[in-house]
């Protein structure tokens, strides 16, 4: 790869608090660095936390004396570069990623980017805060225990947790290795899925990466999402409102509440530091910490020092256990599609989170430590702005696997909140298709009379999650008329050579493949389905009459239409 010259401008720790957007930054580049490669995500710019490695630029993790050089990039930002992304710099981070909060590094605490006062969330703080402000289109997080999700969830942007091993992890400083991922932050769905479709993939040199088959159907228009039966918001009445609207929104989306046993993946939550499996957290920097542990930040250092504690038979125990658990919360998904949880239960100031790091560092993973535990995906994103201005986020989680119908349900939910992306006035663009989501099996149908939008059938369409594509015209190849004792009143179409009819304003409306037999099994005789031709040649399934049924019919042709004719009756 052919890389564009760079001037490179690192800021000294001493530095760090010169300003609130300085404190997102470690390394910036001037200009970026950018490959000379055109592709998928040519003319967006990205950074990447501290952690990931980019060829020439020190590698931190937020601790200046454990720094190193690499000479090559970590597997990532390669795919990045070589489909035309530009890396902008490199983001503060809670100290190794062990944080949920971005106030434990010694860079800086990195603010919120709606009120300088609270935390941006953490470890993947910086990240978060300069996609929320726009500074750069996407960045790059790690995920351990929630640090691609809660700090999407305190700024309103998504955060998109892949499944684990599914983008690599090479050339990355793990928190926990075993079950930390690469995440993505961006102000929109779709561009997380951009980044998502290039990132994804087996690498041999990740020794956790593996071949993932994700699941390709939609998500389905109705279904079923899980509730935590016991719901904790540390007494944050504007965040407990908020899910009980978030709950609301999901329902007008199409979906059912089903209330779900949360003891098993809280239990699993509170062992990620609680019991033996915390010795993956010292493992990833061993050498490093036996020899300089006073290089180390409290209270990472005493979070660090409990893995050394553990026996291996403690550790095996551990693992036990949380196959147990997992085993227990499996139940679940025979009752659900996606389970729904606050992305954050709370927001704190940075005062508060300093005066008393572990206990609310450990309120705002309440409802993210076991994700990665219990090997699920996850996708936060925004859903409302509380009145105190402070955003307020939900996270759809699912199975292994099931990546692209999180991001398809959370585009849905996203883009009917009528938010604005990140902490600026955009409004959110149109919505894209899911990439790796096989188009929906749909059937166009083209109605002519008691169907019609505002008419006696209609229903008939919407229960049916049917939606109008738009109003145009037969070719002139047709003749209307009135059917005489039918209830509701109803028109028949009938073909007729060409010349003799005129044009008859239909509507079309696309319905799900699915619904099209029961919809089909409603429509009275003389009625059918057969295929129109519409005034611009193409042809779609659609309603015909029977020559015979039009004894004692009325011909109202010259209205152009139903919806014509049934105003002249009303004057």
């Amino acid at each position: 790869m052919v890389l564009s010259q760079t001037e490179i401008s690192t800021r000294q720790p001493e530095d760090a608090l010169l300003n609130a957007n300085d404190a997102a930054w470690i390394t910036q580049l001037k200009p970026f660095l950018t490959s000379q490669q055109k592709g998928s995500l040519a003319g967006l710019s990205f950074a990447v936390k501290d952690n990931i490695d980019v060829s020439g630029l020190p590698t931190t993790a937020a601790c200046a004396p454990f720094a190193y050089t690499p000479t090559q990039h970590a597997t990532v930002v390669s795919r990045l570069l070589q489909v035309g992304a530009s890396l902008k710099g490199k983001t503060n981070l809670d100290q190794f990623a062990c944080g949920l909060n971005g106030t434990r590094s010694p860079y800086g605490a990195v603010p919120n980017a709606f009120n300088s006062s609270y935390v941006s969330g953490g470890s993947s703080a910086g990240s978060a805060y300069v996609v929320a402000k726009q500074e750069v289109d996407f960045a790059l997080g790690t995920d351990t225990a929630g640090s691609g999700r809660v700090p999407a969830g305190l700024n309103n942007i998504v955060g998109l947790k892949p499944s684990r091993g599914l983008v690599s992890a090479a050339g990355v400083v793990p928190a926990a290795q075993n079950v930390d991922c690469v995440s993505i932050f961006a102000t929109t769905v779709s561009t997380a899925v951009q980044v998502l479709e290039v990132l994804a993939g087996f690498d041999e040199a990740d020794p956790f990466s593996r071949s993932l088959v994700l699941k390709d159907s939609p998500f389905p228009e109705s279904f079923t999402f899980g509730i935590p039966n016991q719901l904790e918001f540390f007494g944050d009445t504007w965040a407990q409102a908020g899910f009980s609207r978030a709950i609301e929104h999901m329902k007008r989306l199409g979906g059912q509440p089903v209330w779900v046993n949360y003891s098993p993946l809280a239990e699993a939550a509170s062992m990620l530091y609680g019991s033996a499996l915390v010795a993956w957290r010292y493992a990833a920097i061993r050498d490093f910490f036996d020899q300089h542990p006073e290089d180390v930040i409290e209270p990472v250092k005493s979070i660090l020092r409990s893995g050394q504690s553990f026996s291996a038979a403690d550790y095996c125990q551990a693992e036990t256990k949380l196959m147990a658990l997992k085993q227990t919360a499996q139940k679940m998904w025979t009752s659900i599609d996606v389970l729904l949880v606050p992305t954050a239960p709370t927001h704190y100031t940075i005062n508060e989170m300093q005066a008393n790091p572990i206990e609310l560092n450990k309120n705002l993973g309440h409802y993210t430590n076991f994700v990665n535990l219990f090997d699920y995906a996850a996708l936060s994103v925004p859903s409302e702005i509380r009145p105190d201005q402070l955003p307020f986020g939900i996270t759809l989680v699912g199975p292994a696997g099931s990546d692209w119908q999180l991001a398809d349900l959370g585009q849905r939910y996203h883009h009917s909140t009528g938010l604005m992306q990140g902490a600026t006035h955009h409004p959110l663009p149109a919505p894209e298709p899911i990439a790796g989501l096989k188009p929906k099996a749909t059937v166009q149908v083209a109605v002519v009379g008691a169907h019609l939008s505002g008419m006696p059938l209609n229903q008939q369409l919407t229960e049916r999650k049917s939606r109008l594509i738009k109003t145009t015209q037969t070719s002139d190849c047709y003749q209307l008329f009135a059917l005489p004792n039918s209830t509701p009143p109803k028109p028949g179409l009938l073909r007729v050579p060409s010349g003799s009819g005129r044009a008859i304003e239909v509507e079309i409306w696309e319905m799900p493949a699915s619904a099209y037999g029961s919809f089909v099994a409603l429509i009275p005789a003389p009625l059918g389905i057969g295929t129109l031709q519409l005034a611009d040649g193409t042809s779609v399934q659609g309603f015909l009459c029977e020559p015979l049924a039009l004894e004692g019919a009325t011909n109202i042709s010259h209205f152009g239409g139903w919806r014509a004719y049934i105003a002249s009756l009303q004057t």
